[in-house]
């Protein structure tokens, strides 16, 4: 097998060499210098072109300037040209002109500059319009006071949105409404922000709209705050909001976003006038709780009732096509795209398309759409890379970071962070260098998901001491984070500092998750340490993680490990519903203490039980034989494997085989799955 140093094309990501350290101990390593140059405008020279007179005013641009006492509108039309095409600085120097020969702004000029800022989040030039606002002497102009609120938080600047919002009047719903949408637009973190003004609101009797009420929902859904949902959805029917069809898709997906199925399915029911919009909202809503053959079912429905699939619920049902594994359906939606021509040109339906085909194994017909897409982009080209890494073909993912630039698209934080789980799988610690330093020169850092990437890699290849100064220079960590670097420390073999970072986590503002304490099992199990095994699972106890498969899996393994066999029968005894992986945790656990007879005896009570085991079941079933010395059992576990389960065995499967044989002197039959093995590659 070819090594990925063998690679024929290199990642071209602008970057001579990787330093030995990637992490400087400067702080600035992170951030780009700031230009001190001001932008020229080419505002004044293309328009003395039109002047005959060379040595008229200087500053005279405006076509329009010698008559602007007469006539202003051209002058005004001239800055929200600049608006529309988002040239805020030129704008601002034509403002500066006009403040300095007194030539007044008008309220239609300033909605078109703030909007731009909306458009752009540009909020320093946001504030510089605001100041000419307040020189113009409209800062008391309730349509632009809300515009400015609406601007401000757009921008993230709630400070500044809350003290425009403070001077203005508090009868008005407008303000408000511009308060709660950027309040929404910020997430989660938020929701009290929401919550607080949604209260004042009422408080102060401001006459809430359909607008309102629409911002409120949207906040609860974002938050799961399901008992603010409910009393809100009273209000509506008691105020007679509750038939407008906006309102009831923002319920639907509120009730969805808690997980309440049944709620949202009953405001469905209760809609007489149903549009694209609220069945797109159901169909998303079954996506997001996992339902999808409820969300392909509900898609049925959909076109049966005469409504057929625009191309935002195209985006919404291809991705659960493809999690569905339901390659069929998939062609005929493909056929349906092919066949409304606006649908097949937009290239996210295009990487959709894309997304699907590559979710269903079936990478020849992602390749035909999206060779066949003439003007591609780096969410086409990402959605590629991501199906190639899904199918392993991970040195064909790789290398397509090359092709796209090649074409010309520079990849995006999207690309990046799905091309570093690649490097992390191949090992491929040069080719991740260079893409951490790439990641860091386009300013992609402090990303807490790229940085997380980057330290799982960095420890898969090896180097933990750059994993740990990734880690300690993050200035916002969560969970994922946390865990990340426990993993880290586990893969090097270091137990020890896992379990010190494992202490630095509780004593943050971060609890460990039911991964991190998965984790920690297994860290306790390996050292035998059972009184952190025992304190680990009292807090598995205590936050009702016991129930979680992986979890209980984990706290079987360690008690087997630390050979308290009956603790662990009695944490598998408990498991309310078993599968697979509590079953082959249980076999494991009697195979760390030997009773090998007895493992292999569950094996058979865990089949006749109607649980099917995986590929990880028989390789612990196959490490027992080994152990144990049971050739002939091992031969029939492999044959039960392969032909009742129909599951293709891997390369651990045939080393454990060739070793047993080979150890009985059963060369023949050793040298047999020797060939078998050798055909996988």
């Amino acid at each position: 097998m070819e090594s990925t140093q063998a690679l024929a094309l290199s990642l071209s990501l602008c970057v001579h060499s990787f330093p030995p350290n990637p992490i400087s101990n400067n702080h600035q390593f992170f951030k780009l210098k700031a230009s001190a140059t001001k932008p020229q405008s080419t505002y004044f020279q293309k328009r003395k072109k039109h002047h005959t007179k060379k040595s008229a005013e200087k500053d005279a641009f405006p076509s329009s300037l010698p008559f602007h006492e007469k006539n202003p509108r051209a002058i005004y039309k001239d800055i929200q040209r600049f608006a529309r095409q988002n040239k805020l600085k030129e704008a601002l120097v034509i403002l500066d002109y006009m403040d300095q020969q007194g030539i007044p702004v008008n309220v239609t000029t300033f909605n078109a500059l703030i909007t731009a800022c909306v458009r752009t989040r540009s909020l320093v030039e946001g504030r510089l319009i605001h100041t000419h606002i307040r020189i113009n002497g409209l800062e008391n102009n309730g349509f632009l006071r809300t515009k400015l609120v609406k601007m401000y938080t757009s921008c993230g600047s709630f400070e500044d949105a809350e003290k425009v919002f403070d001077e203005s009047s508090s009868e008005s719903v407008y303000p408000w409404n511009a308060l709660l949408r950027g309040a929404v637009i910020a997430g989660k973190k938020r929701y009290r922000d929401v919550l607080f003004n949604y209260m004042k609101m009422r408080e102060l009797g401001v006459q809430l709209n359909v607008y309102t009420f629409s911002c409120v929902i949207k906040s609860f859904a974002g938050a799961s705050a399901l008992m603010q949902g409910l009393k809100t959805h009273a209000l509506l029917i008691k105020n007679g909001f509750v038939d407008y069809s906006i309102l009831r898709t923002s319920l639907i997906d509120m009730y969805f976003k808690c997980g309440k199925i049944k709620l949202a399915r009953r405001v469905f029911d209760e809609t007489d006038d149903r549009d694209i919009v609220v069945w797109g909202s159901m169909i998303a809503g079954f996506a997001h709780n996992r339902l999808r053959w409820e969300a392909l079912d509900c898609a049925r429905w959909m076109i049966r009732e005469g409504i057929y699939p625009n191309s935002v619920v195209l985006t919404i049902l291809l991705p659960v096509i493809g999690e569905a594994w339901a390659r069929k359906l998939g062609q005929e939606v493909h056929a349906y795209v092919l066949k409304n021509e606006r649908y097949s040109e937009e290239l996210f339906v295009r990487s959709s398309l894309v997304d699907m085909y590559c979710k269903c194994g079936d990478m020849n017909s992602a390749r035909r759409v999206f060779y066949e897409t003439e003007e591609r982009n780096e969410i086409l080209w990402t959605a590629l890379m991501s199906g190639y890494a899904s199918n392993g073909r991970l040195k064909q993912a790789l290398r397509s970071i090359a092709w796209m630039q090649q074409e010309g698209f520079r990849p995006d934080v999207v690309t990046v962070a799905t091309v570093i789980p690649v490097c992390s799988q191949l090992k491929a610690l040069n080719h991740g260098k260079e893409i951490h330093a790439y990641a860091v020169k386009n300013q992609f850092l402090p990303n807490v998901s790229i940085i997380t990437s980057l330290m799982i890699m960095y420890s898969k290849c090896g180097v933990l001491d750059y994993s740990l100064k990734l880690f300690d220079e993050m200035e916002v960590r969560n969970v994922i984070s946390w865990t990340a670097m426990i993993d880290s420390c586990i893969e090097n073999g270091r137990l020890d500092d896992a379990l010190g970072v494992f202490r630095s986590m509780q004593l943050s503002k971060h609890r460990p998750d039911s991964v991190a304490m998965a984790r920690m099992l297994s860290v306790s199990g390996q050292l035998k340490a059972l009184k952190l095994g025992k304190e680990i699972h009292g807090q598995v106890l205590k936050k009702d993680f016991e129930s979680v498969p992986f979890v209980a899996a984990e706290n079987i393994k360690m008690y087997g490990m630390c050979g308290f066999l009956e603790c662990a029968r009695l944490v598998f005894d408990a498991v309310p519903v078993k599968g697979s992986i509590t079953w082959t945790a249980i076999i494991e656990a009697y195979g760390y203490n030997d009773l090998c007879q007895e493992a292999l005896s569950l094996f058979d009570k865990m089949r006749n039980g109607g649980f099917t085991p995986n590929h990880f079941t028989f390789k612990v079933l196959l490490s027992i034989c080994n152990q144990a010395g049971f050739a002939d059992e091992a031969c029939r576990i492999f044959n039960v494997m392969s032909r009742g389960y129909k599951i293709g065995a891997l390369e651990e499967h045939y080393l454990i085989m060739i070793e047993i044989l080979t150890r009985f002197g059963r060369i023949e039959e050793a040298h047999r799955f020797r060939e078998m093995s050798s055909s996988l590659s």
